[in-house]
């Protein structure tokens, strides 16, 4: 009996997720939708059914759809209508399409006018531009390389146990300039479940195979059979008998698991303290949210998934659109064909087309609110992605607190953060994606990545330098993750933005003005032309976005929030290669460029295959005045220099960008949050314990001016810093009882017992 060869069988992989075809979707009037709003089913059939009708399709010939997703419209036309404020009439709903002429190079852009069901613009895309993949091509990739007879001989040399399966894992082809002008995709193969019993949900990346077929889209041949380095330099393998590995497996059956973790609820029993209001019957993705002074409206589309618009804290305007633009992953090996292995996962695949549908208890924990969207399917037909966000509250510990060390009293409030989350799924990997909310006017994003290494064959007892042995036989090569954030700022409106960079540095010593040599200073630089700029620890530069036509009250600066974003390592391909060409944000922390429409990706349009010259940094190069209508372009990101402890699956890696606010307040503006009370939170004290040397302890001195302008001390009795009492006060968040002098009171400590809680 012969290796299986993982064809037909390949739907059951849940690499995608599985989503239905919408059926008869009710009748709406585009008319009433928000522009933002992402098409429902019904809008979707309009484009389809348009592009069908005016498009002169080939005699034969099909289309394969890529995208049917709202367009945005201009910017300009949205704040002239200000949500029907101002002055400009409501822009019209559009429909944004990509599809080929199936089984085809041509690919084309359409424009639909959905309202009056006419095709706006239809454009065919410059050659030598790709669109990404979508699942159905590459489960269709898959098929291709395992079901090709020169593949199956190639394996056959393999002598792979009977019973076996073989995995193949299609990859974006990349680009180095050699024979790669036509889309193609290169399969790297697996072994799964060659040990007793038969496990789909085997671990394959334990197991990787020295046999890379590429393909010819168009042609959907079978091109080369790559042979994969195996040893400690560039030279290719030959096939020969392959050594099964042990088993390295993730899922929960084949663990010992702990047996001493117990349950931890997240209980509201008076319900979440958000308000969503969606827009659509169809479950559009299309929201206002409403929590604690924010409010924003959220969209969803197939490459950036969640979208942010018109951010607004207690009434102020905060940012016009906030999305991750992009991510890149280029892999360290420098052996052909690795040398080519990066992938953009949202301009390749796509945050919307991956996202997770998510479960209840699972991915979102307490009170969950889902928001499901809709896309396209390659048909051209509505696909269902129910549950694409989650949205949540979360306990984030101690919001701010304070001590009187004097009269003992604590003043504690506890941060509470709205969390608005998605999960995509890229092959291998996958990204936990969140906007997290604060009470005190902060917005951070946060990426956590996890899921399983890309792993590639290695022979016993070799190691190399670009890369990790983490199982016998496989090698997880080093590889970066870097992340671009996009920030449509509008403090206080969009107009007047700004970006300057702060830095502090020592004061010269100097007799009059330092003569002690512990002064420093800040200077702040408004950045006033296009350009990438990077972070410098040093001298503790900080990029903020400014409105320098509004000012705080209390000092006249301008108000600001200011971008904390974490150092890591920029793109470490050499400015020559096509790995630093392509990514064209992954060398900078920041950039900053002009706004112009439908400049949304920071790597552009285009990344399959991609050539570069057509992202942020070619933007950057422009030299255009950004003193105002500014866009900000934050990056940040993991080098992943794997260890055994990423396999056989990873834990999460966590990283996040925040926005904060400086001098937009006039003081703490989370400073009205209730404070934290026993009475609401219900902790609950484990077994016989006692709360005991709580306090601060010995007496209390005050000082009163007395009749001859001198002070007057006075000295209290207070409770003994290491008394006995029981904890009953509760001077955590109120006023408990003072102790005597022997500490038996109700509160430990100086003055109101601090203990108790």
């Amino acid at each position: 009996m012969s290796p299986t060869l993982l064809s037909e069988e390949v739907s059951n992989r849940e690499t995608f997720q599985t989503s239905s075809i919408c059926s008869s979707p009710p009748p709406h009037n585009s008319t009433s939708m928000h522009p933002f709003t992402p098409l429902l089913p019904s809008e979707i059939s309009i484009c389809y059914d348009v592009i069908s009708s005016k498009f002169p399709m080939p005699e034969g010939k099909a289309f394969q759809f890529k995208t049917i997703t709202t367009l945005e419209p201009p910017k300009a036309e949205m704040l002239a209508w200000n949500e029907g404020k101002g002055d400009g009439p409501k822009p019209q709903r559009l429909g944004y399409s990509i599809f080929y002429v199936r089984n085809t190079d041509k690919l084309y852009e359409a424009v639909v006018d959905i309202p009056n069901n006419s095709l706006q613009s239809l454009t065919p895309v410059k050659k030598g531009h790709h669109g990404f993949a979508d699942g159905p091509q590459i489960l269709e990739m898959e098929q291709i390389a395992l079901a090709d007879p020169t593949v199956q001989a190639e394996i056959a040399k393999l002598q792979l146990p009977e019973g076996s399966t073989v995995i193949s894992d299609p990859w974006i082809y990349g680009s180095d300039g050699v024979a790669d002008q036509r889309l193609q995709f290169q399969c790297f193969l697996y072994l799964q479940s060659p040990h007793p019993g038969s496990n789909v949900d085997s671990n394959h990346y334990a197991m990787p195979l020295s046999i890379s077929p590429v393909i010819d889209v168009e042609t959907k041949k079978i091109i080369r059979i790559d042979h994969l380095p195996t040893g400690a330099d560039f030279t290719p393998s030959t096939p020969k008998s392959y050594k099964v590995p042990p088993p390295a497996e993730y899922t929960p059956e084949h663990q010992e698991l702990r047996k001493d973790l117990k349950p931890l609820h997240v209980v509201q029993p008076e319900g979440a303290s958000f308000t969503i209001t969606e827009e659509g019957t169809q479950g559009s993705g299309g929201a206002v949210v409403e929590w604690q002074k924010w409010r924003m409206r959220t969209s969803f589309n197939y490459r950036e998934g969640m979208v942010l618009h018109n951010v607004e804290y207690d009434g102020r305007s905060l940012f016009y659109r906030v999305s991750l633009s992009e991510m890149n992953i280029p892999y360290g090996d420098p052996r052909p064909p690795y040398h080519k292995k990066a992938a953009f996962d949202l301009g390749d695949a796509g945050a919307g087309v991956m996202a997770n549908n998510l479960k209840l208890g699972c991915d979102c924990l307490g009170s969950i609110h889902y928001l499901s969207s809709n896309l396209a399917d390659d048909y051209g037909k509505p696909l269902e992605m129910p549950n694409v966000v989650c949205i949540h509250e979360q306990d984030a510990g101690i919001g701010f607190k304070h001590t009187n060390y004097r009269t003992g009293r604590a003043v504690v409030t506890r941060s509470r953060e709205l969390v608005l989350q998605s999960i995509i799924t890229v092959s291998n990997y996958e990204y936990i994606l969140a906007f997290i909310f604060t009470q005190s006017g902060e917005l951070s994003y946060e990426v956590r990545a996890t899921g399983i290494l890309s792993t590639a064959p290695i022979e016993d007892g070799l190691s190399v330098p670009w890369g990790t042995v983490v199982h016998p036989g496989v090698l997880a090569q080093h590889h970066q993750h870097v992340f671009s954030l996009r920030i449509d700022p509008a403090l206080d409106g969009p107009g007047p933005n700004r970006v300057v960079y702060e830095e502090a540095h020592a004061m010269p010593l100097d007799p009059i003005t330092n003569p002690f040599g512990v002064g420093y200073t800040t200077t702040e630089t408004p950045i006033t032309i296009s350009s990438g700029m990077n972070t410098a620890t040093e001298s503790n530069r900080i990029f903020k976005i400014q409105n320098p036509t509004s000012r705080n009250p209390t000092n006249s600066k301008p108000v600001a929030y200011k971008i904390a974003v974490p150092p890591f390592q920029k793109m470490l391909a050499h400015p020559t290669s096509f790995h630093h060409k392509r990514a064209e944000f992954a060398d900078k922390a920041i950039y900053v460029t002009r706004y112009h429409d439908r400049e949304l990706f920071s790597a552009g349009t285009w990344t399959n295959q991609s050539r570069g010259g057509e992202g942020v940094r070619s933007w950057a190069d422009r030299e255009e005045d950004v003193t105002e209508n500014p866009v900000v372009w934050v990056q940040f990101g993991i080098n992943h220099i794997p260890r055994c402890e990423d396999f056989p699956v990873m834990p999460c890696e966590t990283i996040k960008v925040s926005l904060k606010p400086v001098n937009f307040f006039t003081r703490n503006p989370g400073i009205d949050v209730p404070p934290s009370t026993q009475e609401v939170n219900k902790s609950v004290l484990l077994g016989n314990q006692s709360a005991s040397g709580a306090g601060v302890g010995g007496p209390q001195a005050t000082a009163r001016v007395n009749g001859n302008g001198g002070l007057n001390v006075d000295v209290a009795a207070s409770g003994a810093a290491n008394g006995n009492g029981n904890g009953n006060g509760n001077g955590c968040c109120g006023n408990g009882s003072n102790g005597n002098s022997n500490g038996n009171g109700n509160g430990n400590g100086v003055g109101a017992g601090v203990n108790g809680h």
